[in-house]
């Protein structure tokens, strides 16, 4: 089910993009290239800074190297756009800080840890904060051979999503019907 169409007539204005991709390497390391940008279909006027409709305000890049336990092992980012040029980007060294949390466990809480605040880049934050959710696409329901290589969860050990969401919710009927042996109703009848 879709968006149902606008009632009224209305204008773009502005567009927020993040994008995420998982890329197997032939080293057996997983890279996760982020990237985020803010468009605005209007010229925008920072102080004494134009930037034109259609330039990107934001256009910024986050490379994660993850082993198979989804610890990070590298991170680089790139500020290729930024609103206040010169300024912005003089953090990029500061996301180092990224290498040995794990993306599988407790990244978001490491992340708001290390760059809370003046520590950080709001908008890269917000980039990395994407990572663990597409994380769990890509070593929970991604092939075979990606589900065996992230050895962070052995087959007899209770699926880690279950309870995080309304819909795995072990007294559910989803849960019932597709985790059967990890449903509370399972466990009660036994």
């Amino acid at each position: 089910m879709s968006l149902p169409l606008p009632t009224t007539a209305r204008v773009l204005k502005h567009t927020r993009t993040i994008q995420v991709q998982f890329f197997y390497r032939n080293d057996g390391l997983w890279d996760i290239d982020a990237h985020f940008t803010d468009v605005k279909t209007h010229d925008l006027l920072l102080t004494s800074v134009v930037i034109p409709a259609k330039r990107p305000v934001h256009n910024l890049w986050l490379r994660l190297t993850i082993n198979a336990q989804g610890t990070v092992v590298d991170a680089y980012v790139a500020f290729d756009d930024v609103p206040f040029e010169g300024y912005c980007e003089r953090i990029h060294s500061r996301y180092r800080q990224l290498i040995g949390l794990n993306v599988l466990h407790h990244f978001r809480h490491g992340l708001h840890e290390r760059f809370k605040d003046v520590n950080g880049c709001t908008h890269m934050n917000e980039l990395a904060e994407a990572i663990p959710s597409v994380a769990m696409q890509v070593f929970v329901f991604g092939e075979e051979e990606a589900r065996a290589k992230a050895a962070f969860q052995k087959a007899e050990d209770r699926p880690f999503h279950l309870d995080q969401c309304h819909c795995m919710d072990t007294a559910g009927p989803a849960v019932k019907r597709f985790y059967p042996v990890w449903s509370i109703k399972s466990e009660t009848a036994k």
